[in-house]
């Protein structure tokens, strides 16, 4: 209600200062026939102006601000990729036991192009990534996932990331499986039902990480090469991955 107010007096002050400026002009000059040409001629002019504001320059005004947005986006993905995605892709895949169907598919070679990565995502789009909880040091992961606690925190807290809406449900799953974590006192002692509830929250987050994963290479590789060359050193699904450059 507020805002609808100020619009109204901010439209109306810039009609009356018009409207004042005409008078002014005709005191001086007394042409109304003037007036009226030079009315007319800016109404006539008004659609155009309209036209290169809103829909030309406004639009390259909003693509540029739209990138600066995406890169910031991408930088903070990369941060969780760095901090927490990349281990846990590693973690939970260590503990799959269908992963070897899957495994070649996520080996990204260097020469990789967009169509590449497009492939791969339509091939894993029905497969699902599943741990088997039982082969898992989930007093391990509890450890891991509390030292997080605060950098996720931090991450749902960041409003750049409110339009990626994908990566905003994997920051939840991931947030919600360390909730789960932390509130149990004797992790080491859950009865069955309790750990395939939590094979489920495991899960959830995997499906979503791979899937954030390949996008987020997709993006390195478009543009970021030495982003892109220490990613591929350190894939999580590289059984023989090695940092080091040989």
């Amino acid at each position: 209600m507020e805002d609808k107010k100020w619009l109204i007096m901010i439209a109306s002050l810039l009609i009356i200062a018009s409207a004042f400026l005409y008078f002014i002009h005709y005191l001086i000059f007394g042409d109304l026939h003037h007036i009226g040409i030079f009315a007319l001629h800016e109404l006539a002019f008004l659609p155009i102006e309209v036209l290169l504001v809103t829909l030309v320059i406004h639009r390259m005004l909003e693509t540029r601000e739209k990138k600066k947005r995406l890169e910031k986006m991408n930088m903070v993905i990369g941060t969780f990729f760095s901090v927490l995605g990349t281990s846990l892709l590693r973690c939970f895949s260590n503990h799959n036991p269908h992963i070897k169907k899957i495994r070649e598919e996520l080996l990204v070679k260097k020469d990789w192009k967009p169509e590449n990565f497009d492939n791969a995502e339509k091939k894993l789009h029905d497969q699902k990534f599943e741990v088997d909880i039982n082969s898992l040091d989930i007093g391990s992961l509890k450890k891991f996932m509390m030292e997080k606690e605060d950098f996720l925190v931090r991450l749902l807290e960041n409003p750049v990331l409110l339009e990626h809406e994908k990566f905003t449900e994997l920051l939840r799953a991931t947030f919600h499986l360390a909730e789960e974590l932390h509130n149990r006192k004797n992790i080491l002692a859950c009865p069955d039902s309790d750990k395939s509830h939590l094979e489920g929250d495991i899960n959830r987050v995997y499906n979503i990480l791979v899937e954030e994963w390949i996008e987020y290479m997709k993006y390195l590789r478009s543009g970021y090469p030495y982003l892109f060359s220490l990613a591929l050193r350190i894939n999580p699904f590289n059984e023989n991955a090695e940092a080091t450059v040989i």
